[in-house]
């Protein structure tokens, strides 16, 4: 599944529109017709058909009944949320009437996203836990697919021991996601998707895997959310996950379409070529997920993420590299540090081998 997620509610109206609390009924139909040109893109983009797989939108009843009604018309995988909007816990939207919403949009699935770390207190991790035990066997009892996104902000400790968040993401991160994955499903908690954030490397991805395989009696898949990362970072976190057998696609809102709508509401671009710059990032991305997924046949190299280890400009890196600087504007164009240690080591190695000192040195 290729799911170009517009669920956000709160901090859709906030960020792009300036509001705070609830909107007016003008603000409100603004809102909507934004969420609409996404969705314009997203069907501009498939327009010709996937190879593999198919599209599908992530979007709520508040700001996209139109659009989760066109979604379904138009054969997208549609998906809807459950949880309130701006909750540091999990809390339903709509309360004890939750099942009633999703009955009457009937969406392919419905979806939950919550905030978790193993080292939050002890009761609000047991009614987290609690909560959507109940979902789950509603779910189960209706026979409803649903998505779980999980989110796990670092702790305060947890940042400070790891640095920053690139490293708490690479070396923290994929345990505290098998150990969460566990208490969930120790507490009844069975998913059909879990929706989770990108992997730096091959060995987080797979520790999460395992997690993942050890519920036998409810196999689920994942997906790869986008956390509003550049592109480019979402790629990378593709590039991990595509080839290994448990991910079976992406879910990504803001990296595809924030900055396009912020220029369509400035009044910077017209609606049409946001609409156009909404459907290149997004076909892109799926471009990018199955070229990644072929590498299971082993027709090519693995590509592997960047290291210390081994910085050098590998054929995969150089080719990403490229495609991120494809039509970028020079002026103003941000690259990933690893694409620059990248450079830079090629570019000492070959002073190397020319007997020349490095630059600094």
């Amino acid at each position: 599944m290729f799911i170009l997620a517009m669920d956000h509610r709160a901090s859709f109206g906030r960020v792009l529109f300036g509001v705070d609390g609830a909107p007016t009924e003008a603000e409100r139909a603004k809102m909507r017709d934004a969420k609409m040109v996404i969705y314009e893109g997203a069907r501009q983009a498939v327009a010709d058909g996937l190879a593999t797989g198919r599209p599908g939108v992530l979007v709520d009843e508040e700001l996209g009944p139109e659009v989760a009604r066109r979604a379904t018309a138009d054969g997208f995988v549609l998906a809807m949320p459950i949880e309130k909007s701006g909750t540091e816990l999990f809390e339903l939207e709509y309360g004890d009437q939750y099942a009633e919403h999703v009955e009457a949009f009937d969406p392919d699935f419905f979806k939950v996203l919550v905030r978790y770390n193993p080292a939050d207190k002890p009761d609000e991790r047991a009614a987290q836990i609690e909560r959507l035990a109940d979902v789950s066997a509603w779910a189960a009892a209706a026979e409803r697919r649903w998505l779980f996104e999980l989110l796990i902000p670092p702790t305060r400790e947890q940042l400070a021991q790891s640095e920053d968040q690139f490293h708490f993401d690479r070396d923290v991160r994929p345990e505290l996601t098998a150990q969460t994955l566990a208490s969930f499903s120790d507490g009844g908690v069975h998913p059909t998707v879990w929706k989770l954030e990108g992997y730096e490397t091959t060995e987080g991805a797979q520790r999460v895997l395992r997690s993942v395989a050890v519920d036998t009696a409810y196999p689920a898949e994942c997906i790869v959310l986008g956390r509003n990362a550049p592109i480019e970072q979402v790629e990378h976190w593709i590039d991990v996950a595509a080839p290994l057998i448990g991910f079976a696609g992406f879910a990504v809102g803001r990296s595809l379409w924030e900055a396009a709508l912020q220029d369509l509401i400035a009044g910077h671009i017209e609606r049409h070529a946001a609409v156009s710059v909404i459907a290149d990032r997004y076909r892109r991305l799926i471009d990018s997920y199955c070229t990644a997924q072929q590498l299971r046949s082993g027709d090519s190299p693995r590509a592997e993420p960047f290291t210390w280890l081994n910085p050098r400009l590998t054929p995969d890196r150089e080719d990403r590299i490229r495609r991120s600087l494809r039509g970028a504007d020079m002026r103003g164009t941000r690259l990933p540090a690893w694409m620059a240690a990248s450079l830079l080591a090629e570019v000492d190695a070959l002073r190397a081998e020319k007997g020349d000192r490095p630059l600094g040195a």
